[in-house]
């Protein structure tokens, strides 16, 4: 990891982190990297009064190493994730009870993040293939709670490859969201790879965030269909107008 962190610092790329303590701090602080995100939370979930209470103390936690790191948006799912990615408490049916309780939750995270001084995001995932049993993973879950919420220290993490495998309609999807951005991910549709490799035509929607107004940051989180630096620059192409 430390190797792919000063190498991604070098070529001018910011650096997305997951679960901090699987990482040496002291070897991230002495990197020269600048941190973009970080997963948010350790353990929890946004549905009920217990995942709640674990969710927000652990991601008190992950706030102050995230401030210690200088980490620029601490991002959150509707439950924590496990072994290839499979909810640690899945659901099948959201009610409305969690929707409301999911709602309150975001706020008091929200709240916190006021108080320490940070920022964070909201991810959509894709049932279908990567995350089935995952609440509010659809783009449009997500923007309903992050909108109910609208506070600016909470703010979408707008992963564009699970949208397409989830909803589609890409472009419109950004403009409906673009008043909560905090983040937009990337990756190719199908095989989670670099723009280019799959049927996601990366370069247009690159224009259309321009011409909408986006100056946000755009992060890849994706497998390398080859040489990874050669993926990187695919990625810098398709994002370079």
């Amino acid at each position: 990891m430390d190797w792919r962190v000063r190498r991604l610092a070098e070529l001018g790329f910011e650096v997305g982190l997951w679960n901090w303590p699987e990482h040496d701090l002291v070897q991230l602080e002495r990197s020269g990297a600048k941190f973009s995100i970080m997963n948010g939370y350790l353990r929890g979930r946004l549905t009920d009064d217990e995942g709640a209470a674990e969710l927000l103390k652990t991601a008190r936690e992950t706030a102050k190493i995230g401030k210690r790191l200088g980490v620029a948006r601490l991002n959150l799912h509707g439950t924590g994730l496990g072994e290839g990615g499979l909810p640690v408490t899945p659901v099948q049916v959201v009610t409305g009870a969690m929707w409301l309780k999911a709602r309150d939750t975001l706020c008091r995270i929200a709240e916190m993040a006021d108080e320490e001084d940070v920022h964070f995001t909201l991810e959509n995932l894709n049932l279908p293939v990567d995350h089935p049993g995952v609440p509010f993973g659809r783009a449009q879950d997500t923007l309903a709670l992050v909108a109910a919420v609208n506070h600016p220290r909470l703010r979408l993490n707008l992963d564009l490859y699970h949208a397409q495998i989830g909803e589609g309609n890409l472009i419109e999807l950004c403009r409906a969201c673009l008043p909560w951005i905090g983040e937009v991910q990337v990756a190719d549709v199908p095989g989670r790879m670099e723009p280019g490799t799959g049927e996601i035509n990366y370069a247009g929607i690159a224009r259309a965030l321009a011409d909408m107004g986006y100056r946000g940051p755009v992060g890849m989180e994706a497998f390398a269909s080859g040489d990874p630096e050669a993926a990187l620059d695919a990625f810098r192409i398709a994002f370079t107008l």
